[in-house]
């Protein structure tokens, strides 16, 4: 294990909630000029945030970056983190899509234009490098609340415990102080979810809506969404860090939740979704998912800030070129396919499904 003086730095990953952020995910287009914009801008995202967040010191500005498996072997040559795979779909009782992403920046702070001028600066860095697959702002709804009326993230560890949460260790020596992000956003159907009497909502959630106690064990019903999200490993509570926000659009009736989950491995966010959307047991699904859809779903890989501080613009892998590109579809899915099965591979966890 390396010594204090030499540990890498991570990313913001357990930075402090905030009431504003930013998620963009992004493609990167064909050609190795546009991989080594995106590397170019992994090596400057520290001084590029420095110069934005001066202008308010009290915003709290902070932006991590991570990347997709695929975009990962385009960008850097060497080792791969161990567990960074793309994000497999889950089909359940209701389906988990898997949707293309290639590079994520999660951008927080107490102020929303902050955060839009960061994203504005970072874009207009990549330019034709990138393409947008996805953009969402969000906000925090009073008290910390999701748009179904329910306070979100009230379990989250904090201090030490988001760093053990969150941060790799020993267990991936070269890539220690990175992380693994799923982020996946649902989209709620408000109506119907109005429509369900209160006492029968909390049944759902697992807490009481307006004071946010959990329910007890002796009355919470097992499918609630608090208790199939608890994952437990050799007697030990497997904890991740939460960054949920909501987001909407009134004018197109759309309200939703944007799911961001950091761990040290991704096996326990897969897990948590698995009960979600399978069951625990198989079957026994989280009925929140009767009223919120799964939209998208990426896994990247977070590495160190020290990491991407020695990233050299100039030093891409001689072959900065998808492997599937210029194949047709079955080859493209035979790549993909080449060092991985259809199953979600968690691991140790696999005796919970």
């Amino acid at each position: 294990m390396a010594t204090d003086d030499t540990k890498p730095i991570p990313q913001p990953v357990v930075a402090r909630l905030t009431r504003a952020a930013i998620f963009l995910v992004l493609t990167i287009n064909p050609g190795r000029e546009n991989v080594e914009a995106v590397r170019s801008i992994s090596a400057d995202l520290a001084g590029l945030l420095r110069a934005v967040g001066f202008r308010d010191l009290e915003g709290r500005l902070s932006c991590v970056m991570g990347f997709g498996s695929e975009a990962w072997d385009r960008l850097f040559e060497g080792q791969r983190p161990r567990e960074l795979h793309p994000f497999k779909e889950i089909r359940g009782v209701h389906h988990a899509v898997s949707t293309p992403g290639d590079v994520l920046f999660h951008i927080r702070s107490a102020r929303m234009d902050l955060c839009f001028e960061l994203a504005m600066q970072i874009m207009s860095r990549l330019g034709d490098a990138v393409a947008t697959a996805d953009q969402v702002q969000g906000f925090s709804y009073f008290d910390d609340r999701d748009l179904i009326g329910f306070v979100d993230g009230t379990e989250n560890p904090v201090d030490q415990g988001a760093i053990d949460a969150a941060i790799i260790d020993d267990e991936d020596p070269a890539f220690a102080g990175g992380s693994y992000v799923i982020v996946q956003k649902y989209l709620h159907d408000l109506k119907k979810w109005n429509a369900i009497p209160v006492e029968v909502q909390e049944g759902i959630v697992g807490r009481k809506k307006f004071t946010n106690v959990e329910l007890d064990d002796s009355v919470k019903p097992s499918f609630a969404h608090n208790a199939l999200t608890t994952i437990v490993e050799n007697g030990k509570e497997l904890d991740i860090v939460r960054d949920n926000m909501p987001f909407g659009d009134v004018a197109k009736g759309e309200f939703g939740t944007y799911f961001i989950g950091y761990a040290r491995s991704p096996a326990r966010i897969e897990q948590m979704l698995v009960n979600m959307f399978v069951g625990r047991p198989p079957g026994n699904y989280d009925r929140l998912l009767d009223v919120s859809q799964a939209i998208t779903g990426s896994l990247f890989f977070v590495p160190s800030a020290t990491f991407l501080g020695n990233v050299d613009p100039e030093t891409a892998p001689p072959t900065a070129e998808p492997a599937t590109a210029g194949k047709p579809d079955e080859a493209k899915s035979a790549v993909r396919n080449e060092n991985s099965d259809d199953s979600l591979g968690i691991g140790s966890l696999k005796k919970e499904v």
